[in-house]
């Protein structure tokens, strides 16, 4: 599984998440936060802990277990995590107006995975389904599509090579995209207009910029096959090699069409318009 599907959202909180015995745990402090707004969910969960052992007799540390999560400071520590079912018995000790959204919310989530292993293909009518709704044209969403296909098959890879922190993958990805475009991800999406944290670049990627994402990262995957590369340092020089394809195909297109590639052009409108339909419908 890549590890940017361990990070899910509800209602602008983030919430993280580990695959762990065929099902989905959750973080049982993420989860405190975004159902109470606390400024410290740990010692909120620690101290709800105590009020319903004391009060009902309830051990609420039963339906929890200890698993290696990533922190903000980059490092994995254990940290209490429930599954969908053990969820649900602690959000019902805290007392949130978005217990129920919260619990329609979890269920959807702590679901989905199941029915993807079953049948991968769900998986992508999904994402598909998500761009539509949005508004992207069919050609583009087509070209994301594949391109999503193209970037797993990366990371299985780079996974497979040693590489398993996320801030290893970014490195890698980085290179790529500075081998290409001369950006680095941040600074593309700075040169986009894209100023939120959430806002994913290749969303509002052309269909050329889409086009070479892709040559870039598939001409990376296989040159790390071909060269057998291991860990960080060698599976970058790989990353720098497929990079420069894709950049050597963006020069002599852009020397045919005169002009260049990397475009501010986005896709903020889409999201723009679709809040202004949900409001108008409010």
């Amino acid at each position: 599984m890549d590890k940017k599907e361990a990070l899910v959202v509800f209602q602008d909180k983030k919430i993280r998440r580990i695959w762990h015995e065929e099902q989905w745990f959750f973080s049982v402090v993420d989860v405190v936060g975004a159902l109470t707004d606390s400024e410290n969910p740990r010692n909120y969960w620690s101290m709800l802990k105590t009020r319903e052992r004391e009060g009902s007799g309830i051990e609420l540390s039963t339906n929890c277990v200890q698993l290696k999560m990533a922190s903000s400071d980059g490092k994995e520590y254990e940290t209490d995590c429930a599954n969908t079912e053990g969820i649900f018995r602690i959000i019902q000790s805290i007392p949130s107006k978005k217990a129920e959204p919260f619990k329609r919310w979890l269920a959807q989530v702590g679901y989905e995975r199941i029915q993807e292993i079953e049948n991968p293909e769900l998986a992508q009518d999904r994402v598909k389904q998500y761009y539509e709704l949005k508004g992207y044209p069919k050609n583009w969403i087509d070209k994301r599509l594949r391109g999503i296909a193209i970037r797993q098959e990366l990371t299985e890879e780079w996974k497979n090579r040693g590489i398993e922190k996320e801030q290893d993958f970014a490195i890698l990805t980085n290179e790529i995209t500075k081998a290409t475009f001369g950006k680095k991800v941040e600074d593309y999406k700075e040169f986009k207009g894209l100023t939120r944290k959430n806002q994913n670049l290749r969303d509002h990627m052309t269909d050329w910029e889409l086009i070479l994402t892709m040559v870039g990262e598939k001409a990376t995957t296989d040159i790390t096959i071909s060269k057998d590369s291991e860990g960080l340092e060698e599976c970058k020089e790989s990353a720098i090699e497929g990079g420069t394809i894709a950049k050597n195909t963006k020069e002599e297109l852009e020397q045919k069409i005169g002009r260049p590639i990397a475009s501010k052009e986005n896709y903020l409108h889409l999201t723009e318009k679709k809040k202004q339909i949900e409001d108008k419908g409010a």
